[in-house]
This record gives C-alpha cells, sequence and structure tokens, in this order.
C-alpha cells in the first residue's frame, strides 16, 4: 500500500518509492532520503511538526508538507 511519508504511524516503517523532485528539498536526497531506501517514522512533534524519520542510521526532522511529497511503500 502506498502512503506518504506523513501519513505514517509513529514507529512504522516503509520504503520510499517516489517524490516531487520539484518539492523535495535538495539536502533530504543528500541525505539519503532516495529510492528504495527503509524510512521509520520515529517521532511526531506535539504540534505536529516536524516529523523525525530514522533514515540511514540517523534521525532527520523534516515538515509536514515536504514529508508529504514522499511516497513510500508500506514495508510489513
Amino acid at each position: 500500500m502506498k502512503l506518504n511519508l506523513a501519513q505514517l504511524q509513529v514507529g512504522q516503517k516503509g520504503i520510499i518509492d517516489d517524490f516531487d523532485i520539484d518539492k523535495v528539498p535538495l539536502k533530504l536526497l543528500e541525505m539519503g532520503c532516495l529510492p528504495g531506501v527503509e524510512v521509520m517514522l520515529d517521532f511526531v512533534a506535539p504540534f505536529g511538526d516536524p516529523l523525525g524519520i530514522q533514515v540511514n542510521g540517523y534521525c532527520l526532522a523534516m515538515r509536514k508538507e515536504e514529508a508529504a511529497t514522499v511516497l513510500v511503500e508500506d514495508s510489513i
């Protein structure tokens, strides 16, 4: 099932499938947010923004609007 990164539940994993290259900042790509990489939603800030994701062994914070542009395949 395809979701966007902002739709994952805390602790849920997914594999990056696709993203809108015009809306995803280059810094996220440089930090390893590339298709085929497994990510996990680590935390959601108290007011829902930002989100913390685990990618390539580290925690990365991103805005919810950025996370919504990254499509993931649910990893079971």
